[in-house]
C-alpha cells in the first residue's frame, strides 16, 4: 500500500509563543535536540533489545520485536556493529536514537554500539537513548554519558502509582550526570492520565529541559487492551481524546510560562512525515525515481542484461533500466519490462508492480 500524504501536524510549546501553533522548521527550537534530527528524517533508529521487565499494558512493540533479543537498525536486522554502520551510511543518518525494550538490560552491548558510532562518525553524531527508570543507577548513567548525548525517560508511574518518588529521584540523578539540557521525559498521552502527567511534569520541572507527549496509538500487541477501554479515531489506530489531552497539558503549561520544551508528537508526524523524510534521504539505485511519498520507482527486467544504461540488482536478481534503454527494449518488444514501486529501506518492500506495454 502507498503511504498517504499527511500534514506536518505537530504542536510545540515555546516560551512567549502560542502553544498550539502548527510546527514548521522555524519552530525547531521548541524541540529537544534529538527531535530536530528525527523530524528531518536524519535519525537512525537503533533497536537494541525487545526485552523489558516492566510490562506496560499499553506497550506498542510489534510481535516481531517484543521480548526478542535482537538488534535492528531501522528495518535492518543486524548481527554486528559493521552492519549498523552500513545502515547509517545507506540511510544518510546524522544521528541515532537508541531504544528497546530496555537498553539498560543489555548495557554493555548498548555502550559498545553507541561508542562505535561515535568513533566512526565523530562526536557531532548525536545519540539519544530511551530508558525506563526501573534499572537506573549512578554507575550505569555515568557509563552511558561517555557515548550518549541525551536521555529520555519513560517514567514508571503510568504503570505503578507508587513509583513517582523513585522516578523523580532517578531523573534528578541523570541531570547531575548529563546536565539538565540533555534530560527529559517521553510517554504516551493516555487521556485519563492527563492530570497525573501534568502534576508529574511540575514535580520534576527543575530537573528536565523537555517533555515529549506521544499521541496514544494502537498496535497488534496492545489491541485487545486498547479496544476494550477506548474508542479510536477515524482511521482506527489512534485513541480518541489523546491529542486533546495533550493540548490541555500544553495550555496549562503555557499559563505557567514554563521554560520547558514541550512537544506533542502526533501519530501522523511520527509515522508519516518523519518516516517519509527518512525515506527521501535513503540511498537508491541509479535510474530510480523518488516519489513524493519517499518510495522509489524502477523499470526492471527480471534477469541479467549486460547493456549500457542498466544496473544489475544482485539482491533481487533483476536489471534496473534507464528510461532510454526501457524505451528501446519496448520498441523491439524483446523483453518484459516491469514498473516496480518499493521502499528504499533495507527490506525494500514492494508496494506496486505492473507490466509496461
Amino acid at each position: 500500500m502507498n503511504i498517504q500524504k499527511t500534514k506536518f501536524d505537530s504542536y510545540c510549546l515555546r516560551q512567549r509563543t502560542s502553544p498550539l501553533t502548527k510546527s514548521s522548521k522555524s519552530q525547531f527550537n521548541g524541540f529537544a535536540e534529538g527531535c530536530k534530527y528525527c523530524v528531518k528524517g536524519e535519525k537512525l533508529v537503533l533497536f537494541m533489545t525487545g526485552i523489558c521487565k516492566r510490562g506496560c499494558w499499553y506497550c506498542s512493540l510489534s510481535k516481531k520485536r517484543k521480548n526478542q533479543n535482537e538488534i535492528l537498525a531501522n528495518e535492518r536486522e543486524c548481527k554486528n556493529i559493521r552492519e549498523v554502520i552500513q545502515e547509517v551510511k545507506d540511510s544518510n543518518a546524522t544521528s541515532a536514537g537508541i531504544t528497546g525494550g530496555d537498553p539498560l538490560l543489555c548495557l554493555n552491548k548498548t555502550i559498545e554500539y553507541a561508542s562505535a558510532l561515535k568513533k566512526e562518525f565523530g562526536k557531532k553524531f548525536h545519540i539519544h537513548i530511551y530508558l525506563t527508570t526501573q534499572f537506573v543507577t549512578k554507575d550505569k548513567l555515568q557509563r552511558l554519558s561517555k557515548c550518549v548525548d541525551e536521555v529520555r525517560f519513560h517514567p514508571s508511574f503510568l504503570v505503578k502509582e507508587n513509583e513517582k518518588e523513585e522516578d523523580a529521584e532517578k531523573i534528578k540523578l541523570a541531570k547531575s550526570i548529563f546536565g539538565i539540557s540533555n534530560v527529559g521525559i517521553e510517554m504516551p498521552m493516555i487521556p485519563e492520565k492527563k492530570r497525573e502527567i501534568f502534576d508529574f511534569i511540575l514535580r520534576i520541572e527543575k530537573d528536565i529541559s523537555f517533555v515529549n507527549l506521544n499521541e496514544f496509538e494502537l498496535s497488534e500487541t496492545n489491541f485487545s487492551q486498547i479496544t476494550k477501554k477506548y474508542t479510536l479515531k477515524e482511521g482506527g489506530y489512534v485513541v480518541s481524546g489523546s491529542l486533546e489531552a495533550g493540548k490541555w497539558i500544553l495550555n496549562e503549561l503555557s499559563k505557567r510560562k514554563t521554560k520547558l520544551k514541550v512537544h506533542l508528537c502526533t501519530a501522523d508526524l511520527k509515522n508519516h512525515s518523519q518516516f517519509v523524510n527518512r525515506l527521501k534521504k535513503h540511498k537508491i539505485f541509479k535510474y530510480g525515481k523518488r516519489t513524493e511519498d519517499g518510495t522509489v520507482i524502477y523499470l526492471v527486467v527480471n534477469k541479467k542484461l549486460n547493456l549500457e544504461g542498466t544496473i544489475y540488482d544482485e539482491k533481487k536478481k533483476r536489471t534496473i533500466l534507464s528510461e532510454e534503454i526501457a524505451r528501446k527494449l519496448l520498441t523491439f518488444g524483446k523483453e518484459k519490462i516491469i514498473r516496480i514501486e518499493e521502499y528504499p529501506t533495507y527490506d525494500r518492500i514492494e508496494v506496486e508492480e505492473e507490466e509496461i506495454d
